[in-house]
């Protein structure tokens, strides 16, 4: 395993901010780590990182222990935090040229920046200082400082804040393809871009793990009932129905358009079919929704908060 965490805890004053975790991730192998505000996101990250220390439990990074062994574990580690502190005044390149020489790289040095400024394509605003570029160009520049010396671990907190829609997609490419030769671990409010990215999912609620699996695995253990979706050509009322069986919940989202929540979707479908042979009603579509992580996230630790 990249990375093993083994009964964490961190207290702030009375408040446990993290309390008696366990996790691991695997080589290759990306890792939504997602919760509310406070839950402890960013704590555990900073303690994986060697920033912060916990005050009981083990982090071991490619076999090494993050006290015992703390410069040796921070050269395995990039590490973009959340808020990605920057030196403004200077340039991008000058930066970059900064933290290679913190991690010691003596050789193509130059080479390795323009594979960063290419890579996360800063390419257009390279030579300007870092406190002249907008929010999402700062994202970059981080990130492109945590690649900048080969780690075969990733901690990204929130690396997407601040982007555009377009930047999203080209940083969540980027940390797809990452993950096919890094251990990525990375805590982002859009559960969309979670559900897109991760193989695995671990959500942490009062500093404590609430969930950990694939996405598919939390669908299935959360699918209390699933959701039937129909749209009919014609307007309709909910009160049609009234003849179908088990239905949980009717939701009405338009006149034509219907969510029916039940645990037996296939059965309803048929049922649905039949109504709208026996009314003379056309239907546009006919679907099965799954739980969402959002809905999962909203189960799990109940409410969802933006940063």
């Amino acid at each position: 395993m990249s990375i093993t965490i083994s009964h964490l805890a961190k207290n702030y004053g009375t408040q446990k901010a993290i309390d008696d975790i366990s996790f691991t991730a695997s080589d290759n192998e990306i890792v939504g780590f997602l919760g509310p505000n406070g839950a402890g996101k960013s704590t555990t990250m900073k303690i994986v990182t060697g920033y912060l220390k916990a005050d009981a439990g083990t982090v071991r990074v490619n076999d090494l222990d993050v006290n015992q062994d703390p410069m040796a574990t921070k050269r395995q580690i990039g590490y973009l935090a959340e808020g990605n502190p920057l030196y403004n005044e200077m340039y991008v390149r000058e930066y970059l040229s900064f933290i290679a020489g913190v991690h010691r790289l003596s050789s193509g040095v130059k080479n390795r920046i323009e594979e960063m400024i290419e890579l996360t394509g800063l390419g257009r605003e390279s030579n300007k200082k870092a406190g002249q570029l907008s929010k999402g160009y700062k994202q970059r520049v981080g990130l492109a400082a945590a690649l900048i010396h080969d780690p075969s671990v990733l901690i990204l907190d929130e690396p997407t804040s601040g982007l555009d829609p377009n930047q999203i997609i080209e940083i969540r490419q980027v940390i797809k393809n990452l993950g096919k030769n890094k251990t990525v671990v990375f805590s982002s409010h859009i559960l969309q871009e979670v559900e897109s990215v991760c193989d695995r999912v671990i959500i942490i609620n009062k500093g404590t793990i609430v969930a950990n699996d694939t996405l598919a695995n939390l669908q299935s253990a959360h699918q209390t009932s699933q959701t039937v979706v129909v749209q009919f050509a014609e307007a309709v009322q909910p009160e049609i129905f009234s003849v179908i069986d088990p239905v949980q919940k009717i939701e009405a989202a338009g006149p034509s358009l219907f969510k029916l929540h039940t645990p037996d979707p296939e059965n309803i479908k048929k049922q649905i079919l039949q109504l709208s042979l026996d009314n003379n009603l056309n239907i546009i579509s006919l679907r099965g929704e799954t739980h969402s992580l959002e809905e999962i996230f909203r189960q799990l630790t109940g409410n969802i908060q933006n940063n």
